[in-house]
């Protein structure tokens, strides 16, 4: 699934309703089939490429600005493969993530850091940590396989004056920074509106938003903004998306390989 945790948008192969399972079906498996439904519509883009800015907001509305580039490809047979690479500001310039997801085991994350010259093995009890001073966590940034989740259809309810499927998503993964999400997704299209993240008291922790949705290539939905507020502090991330393309002959080893990540430029 593209892009995970950060839900770059979602691609469509067609604007009517997804099949979802019918009355007689448990929770589980209505929630099941919303997200297998998704998951589809979320595939087939081969690779892309995209501009992003992160706007870093303070309780008290200080903005700080970064400039990165993504890229992303599918594997068949495996889970999708991640690079980002910061532009700006200058300090952290060339600084990249790479995330190698899989669908049966966990995810394995490389982070070059410039300024020692050093790429090193993100461990999985740091994952959970804040990426680079944003709201975002590692593992928010690694792409999303639909096998690790298990899923619960909770309700309908209008989001964005849409009317919505809320779904509950579970890690099956012990290291897992959430015991749960709640999903937003508006029926006609599959578009992921909002997420809510819980900790281990089973309270809200953080929001994510998206809006401002284009259709690209005919085919696939991105969101131009996110928003990803941690209700706590009130500090959040804003994600501004530009300049999509698609199937621009990205390779995985040459363009995603650990040891291409100091050309990461």
């Amino acid at each position: 699934m593209t892009f995970t945790r950060l839900l770059l948008g979602l691609a469509v192969l067609a604007m009517s309703a997804a099949p979802i399972s019918g009355a007689t079906a448990t929770p589980e498996e209505k929630g099941r089939s919303i997200f297998e439904s998704l998951d589809a519509r979320n595939s087939g883009y081969g690779d892309l490429q995209v501009d992003l800015q992160m706007i870093l907001l303070s309780a008290s509305g200080y903005a700080s600005e970064r400039a990165l580039r993504v890229s992303q490809i599918e594997q068949p047979g495996d889970g999708d493969r991640m690079l980002v690479v910061f532009d700006t500001p200058a300090d952290i310039r060339g600084t990249a993530l790479l995330s190698h997801a899989h669908k049966d085991r966990e995810d394995d994350q490389w982070l070059y850091l410039p300024a020692i010259k050093r790429v090193k093995k993100v461990s999985s009890h740091n994952k959970s940590g804040s990426f680079v001073g944003s709201e975002f966590s590692y593992q928010d940034l690694s792409p999303v396989e639909l096998e690790k989740y298990t899923y619960r259809f909770l309700r309908n309810e209008l989001c964005n004056e849409l009317p919505c499927y809320v779904v509950e998503r579970l890690s099956t993964e012990s290291n897992y920074q959430y015991t749960k999400e709640h999903f937003w997704i508006d029926q006609a299209a599959l578009r992921v509106h909002r997420v809510d993240y819980f900790d281990r008291s089973d309270q809200p922790v953080k929001r994510l938003v998206a809006t401002d949705f284009t259709l690209h290539e005919n085919q696939f939905w991105k969101a131009g903004r996110m928003l990803m507020t941690n209700l706590r502090t009130a500090k959040s991330t804003e994600l501004r998306w530009h300049n999509f393309a698609f199937n621009t002959g990205l390779d995985s080893v040459r363009d995603f390989g650990v040891t291409g990540l100091r050309r990461a430029r």
